[in-house]
């Protein structure tokens, strides 16, 4: 079912400090998962539009750039209190267009304030060094100074909490940003927008451009963008990365994942089952950092399967906006008709069904759901575990023992997060000294770090030499500079052309 464009709100750019009057040239639909009904209308940017939007920062960056660091920390402290203030907002809004449920979008809101406040902290993180006498008479300091005008683009799944990874770190580093929201949930980055112009972040400081790959393309290739910024699937994440480094751009592009479980003998069966129900079938599994592989050792496997199996009934499974419900719908009909796709190939590859999200009471609601799905006796090779599902279904892995447990999890091309659940402590830090992995946590089944350390995987999950948000953002969103001063006496300085020695 869907509406007309007469009938649907158009969602616009943000440019400047207000909303673009761009006429749309080309648009696309934006829908409410949870009943299926279309609810507006997104306009992809042009390449003129791109263009516009990295004109308008490039032309508020002088003047961002030189804004006092105290006065930059004072807006951000007013830009993490507006979003405070309308959190009930934002959460509707991310919950009507993303399917996530109102406590979900509670919680990435809150994930993302972190981030906010972190970026507070600016003044602090922009600390240089300074060596007194490095050489006779001679200082040496260093310092960080902003890139110019960046760019982030974002995936459906959060659609607050990754744009404010980015853009709290670009803009307390004195860049201007341009976002790119995922073109299926552009409504949360309007409000953030519109936030900051209330905190008093100047107009052309923070831009929001929609759209599809024709916009991406024009980032990546526009001579006035300095660094990309991406959360998304590897492929595209490959591909970001060596277009933006070609066209000499600083790129940190986050790709997909297979996070996963391993679980011990000695594990407690009951908190390692509520924990991989918890990280698999949140937010319907559409998180890069959901666990969607359990690799259980020995006998803790068929009591693991059960327990978990028992727990997956229980799961209250409605719209986002519906007090009580605790899974959602998938983003569109198209990914929902993917997902459910891997449960019959499962079955063909010799897995076992344990249980199936494809019920009737599923399948007789509006919208776009898919009910909790448990797979055992899954094998690498197969296309449900080598593939990332990014969906409601969970993947059991039968090992003897922890070293083919740890093998397979180190064998696997992705290496985002991972956890282990074991009440041995000696197991636990061989584990993380072991295991090839960005993120890891022990008996802690989503190891998102807190915002002072930061976030990135290994391997296909990461392509750049720098994780996201936290120091790292700092020095993603900066660059040094390195000075050497004298203040000479007059009359003392001669002629020498030999190789300066720091004597």
């Amino acid at each position: 079912m869907s509406q007309s464009i007469a009938q649907t709100t158009l969602i616009t750019h943000w440019i400047g400090g207000a909303v673009s009057q761009a006429s749309p040239i080309r648009t696309g639909p934006v829908w409410n998962p949870a009943t299926g009904v279309q609810v507006a209308e997104v306009n992809f940017a042009s390449d003129a539009d791109v263009d516009h939007a990295v004109a308008t920062a490039k032309s508020a960056y002088a003047g961002w750039r030189k804004t006092p660091l105290s006065r930059r920390t004072e807006i951000l402290f007013n830009f993490r209190n507006r979003i405070d203030q309308n959190r009930d907002r934002l959460a509707e809004v991310i919950s009507t267009e993303n399917g996530k449920t109102l406590a979900d979008a509670h919680g990435e809101i809150a994930r993302g304030l972190e981030n906010v406040e972190f970026a507070c902290g600016i003044a602090a993180l922009l600390k240089g060094s300074y060596s007194e006498q490095a050489s006779t008479g001679v200082d040496v300091y260093q310092i960080r100074q902003p890139l110019g005008v960046v760019a982030g683009i974002t995936p459906f799944n959060f659609p607050a909490m990754v744009p404010l990874w980015m853009l709290s770190n670009a803009i307390a580093c004195g860049n201007t940003f341009i976002l790119k929201p995922s073109e299926k949930v552009p409504s949360a980055s309007l409000l953030l927008a519109e936030l900051a112009h209330e905190a008093g972040v100047p107009e052309g400081v923070l831009n929001v451009v929609h759209g599809d790959r024709l916009a991406v393309d024009r980032l990546l290739a526009h001579p006035d963008i300095r660094a990309i910024s991406f959360v998304g699937s590897t492929p595209v994440a490959k591909s970001i990365y060596e277009t933006g480094t070609r066209n000499g751009k600083r790129v940190q592009a986050l790709g997909g994942a297979k996070n996963h479980m391993l679980v011990l003998p000695d594990a407690d069966v009951e908190s390692a089952a509520d924990a991989a129900v918890s990280a698999a079938y949140g937010a319907a599994g559409q998180r890069c950092m959901a666990i969607s592989v359990i690799v259980a050792v020995g006998s803790v496997a068929d009591p693991l399967v059960a327990a978990i199996r028992n727990r997956i009934p229980n799961i209250k499974i409605g719209p986002g906006l519906e007090q009580g419900s605790e899974m959602g719908p998938l983003v569109t009909r198209q990914h929902r008709d993917h997902v459910a796709g891997f449960l019959d190939s499962a079955l063909a590859e010799g897995a076992s069904i344990e249980v199936d999200g494809r019920d009737e009471a599923c399948a007789s609601r509006d919208g776009f759901f898919l009910g909790a799905s448990l797979l055992d006796h899954v094998s690498p090779g197969t296309r449900c575990y080598d593939e990332e599902i990014f969906g409601p279904v969970l993947s059991v892995v039968r090992v003897q023992t922890y070293a083919e447990g740890l093998q397979i999890i180190n064998d696997n091309p992705f290496g985002n997060g991972t956890a282990i659940f074991t009440q041995n402590g000696g197991a636990a830090r061989r584990f993380q000294f072991e295991v090839e992995a960005g993120m890891v946590g022990i008996n802690v089944p989503i190891p998102v770090p807190v915002s002072y350390y930061s976030f990135g995987g290994w391997k296909s999950s990461l392509f750049g030499d720098l994780h996201m948000y936290g120091p790292e953002g700092i020095q993603f969103y900066t660059r040094g500079k390195v000075i050497t001063s004298r203040w000479p006496d007059p009359g003392t300085s001669k002629v020498d052309l030999g190789f300066p020695q720091m004597r």
